[in-house]
């Protein structure tokens, strides 16, 4: 998968998760301490992410980082 395509499918997983779990990106952004410019780049597949930042993420939102990274869960 080119890498475009990857931070796109993350994006779009992540989008999933949060609202998922009723959150909006300004209080996911604050509960990772980054603003909410910032994950709106992460949603749209324009920023990279870290695997600590995956880390972060999969535990705000109470999953396993697999699950972060699984672009073809279903969380919808």
């Amino acid at each position: 998968m080119p890498s475009e395509a990857l931070k796109s499918s993350l994006g779009a997983q992540l989008r999933a998760l949060r609202r998922a779990r009723g959150l909006t990106q300004e209080q996911l952004a604050e509960q990772l301490q980054v603003t909410p410019r910032y994950l709106a780049g992460v949603e749209r597949g324009e920023r990279n992410l870290t695997l600590d930042s995956v880390d972060a993420l999969a535990k705000q939102l109470a999953v396993s980082p697999s699950v972060v990274l699984d672009a073809s869960a279903d969380e919808d």
